[in-house]
């Protein structure tokens, strides 16, 4: 019989690459939590709709990635494919955002049908941020220097660029778009079958295309600073001075303006060199009208996502990764003979109740002592805690497990073992 395997582009995180997961998400939460974000959660399956009306219609998400299908009523639903409308439409059906400041984060998984490679997956995870009912370059200010007190904390901070651009008001855009239209007109015939497509729908979204032809067409482009009003000027200016006066360096990146419709004014990206062509690690910018766009009040908002698996594909290759991450056992219980299994799982409960800090992997299935004391090596314990013999037992002993295996072993009362360990362990 053929074994059942994972879908194409949907992995699976095994015991010895958990402990890289929670290392990220430890980090984050406490990052967000330290900064007054409140954590959101919402489901992975929405209306199709609300994706259409977010992101855009004329956009290779909504056009050819997103997983979308009827249910048995005859709804169109859709795989979560990012998380900032989700969490607008959570927000808002919940209360959270009339005549309210909120700001709230979020981690899960999103879905998108692309080509699997290293760094892009159909499955993949995200910390996203998302701040409301904040007009002014404060707000925009905080998120950007929260990205780089996250880079600190990872230490990754000197291989991630800061990208920035400004794509002004959606009246803005739109003189822009009639100009870059009459550019691009004359050239139809040599841009990219996508990029003729867009000219008509969506022409800023010729301004995504990779195709190098069409980037070379777009060298002599008008560009879009040439019609950004003066408030966007003026808003986006005080975030410059306030990154000039943090000391963090920034490039400001014209052809920048996000693959999603609901930006506008500040966009960004954290770039790095070192992951090839899957260079962005975080992404997001000034989204004031899709709140009104999904049905609600006029609102303010900013946020960003963050991919969590490019943000461990850089920890792996800087090598950013603590040195003991994953050893996650202090003490390996050894229960060695018949009869004190019983006991031995009673110690183990009333060790955890008495010392909670420390991580005790008890041994389940029998094996004579030489076995179990290999298996506690491999744990990477601190040490051993062994009861043997048969009957009830008195005694334990004490062996610490030094890899030169030249620890020391002392014996002494099951009812001194909890003092003992908390002196051993109070020492690290």
């Amino acid at each position: 019989m053929q074994k059942i395997q994972a879908i194409r582009g949907m992995n699976d995180v095994l015991p010895a690459e958990a402990p890289r997961w929670q290392y990220v998400e430890q980090i984050a939460r406490d990052l967000f939590a330290c900064h007054g974000y409140q954590e959101i959660r919402f489901p992975v399956l929405e209306q199709t709709e609300l994706f259409k009306r977010s992101i855009g219609e004329v956009t290779d998400i909504v056009e050819k990635e997103m997983y979308t299908f009827e249910d048995r009523n005859g709804d169109s639903l859709t795989l979560r494919p990012e998380g900032t409308a989700c969490c607008v439409r959570a927000a808002e059906q919940g209360g959270l955002l009339y005549n309210q400041t909120q700001k709230l984060w979020y981690f899960g998984p999103m879905y998108r049908h692309e080509r699997p490679q290293k760094g892009r997956y159909r499955q993949f995870f995200q910390f996203g941020l998302e701040c409301f009912g904040m007009a002014g370059s404060d707000i925009e200010g905080e998120v950007l220097l929260l990205c780089v007190e996250l880079w600190r904390k990872l230490g990754i901070a000197e291989f991630v660029q800061l990208e920035l651009n400004n794509i002004g008001s959606s009246a803005d855009r739109a003189r822009f778009g009639a100009a870059l239209r009459d550019f691009l007109l004359p050239l139809k015939d040599q841009l990219d079958e996508d990029s003729q497509r867009r000219l008509d729908s969506n022409v800023l979204r010729v301004l995504d295309s990779k195709v190098p032809t069409t980037r070379a067409l777009l060298a002599n482009a008008p560009t879009l600073d040439q019609f950004v009003d003066d408030d966007s000027r003026r808003q986006f200016g005080e975030v410059l001075q306030l990154l000039d006066a943090a000391g963090i360096r920034y490039t400001l990146n014209p052809s920048l303006v996000r693959g999603l419709d609901y930006y506008n004014g500040l966009v960004f990206e954290w770039t790095t060199d070192k992951l090839g062509s899957q260079a962005t690690v975080c992404g997001g910018g000034r989204y004031d009208n899709l709140v009104k766009q999904l049905g609600g009040s006029p609102t303010p908002a900013v946020g960003f996502g963050m991919g969590v698996e490019r943000l461990l594909l850089l920890l792996e290759a800087t090598e950013r990764f603590p040195a003991d991450l994953g050893k996650n056992v202090d003490v390996y219980l050894a229960l060695v003979g018949q009869g004190v299994q019983s006991q031995g799982l009673l110690l183990a409960r009333d060790l955890r109740r008495s010392l909670p800090s420390l991580r005790i992997l008890t041994h389940c299935g029998g094996g004579k002592y030489n076995a179990q004391l290999k298996k506690a090596f491999a744990s990477g314990a601190r040490c051993a805690v062994i009861l043997e013999g048969d009957g009830p037992q008195q005694q334990a002993k004490i062996k610490t497990l030094d890899a030169d295996g030249s620890g020391s072993t002392q014996e002494l009362p099951v009812n001194s073992l909890a003092a003992e360990l908390a002196r051993i362990f109070s020492k690290h």
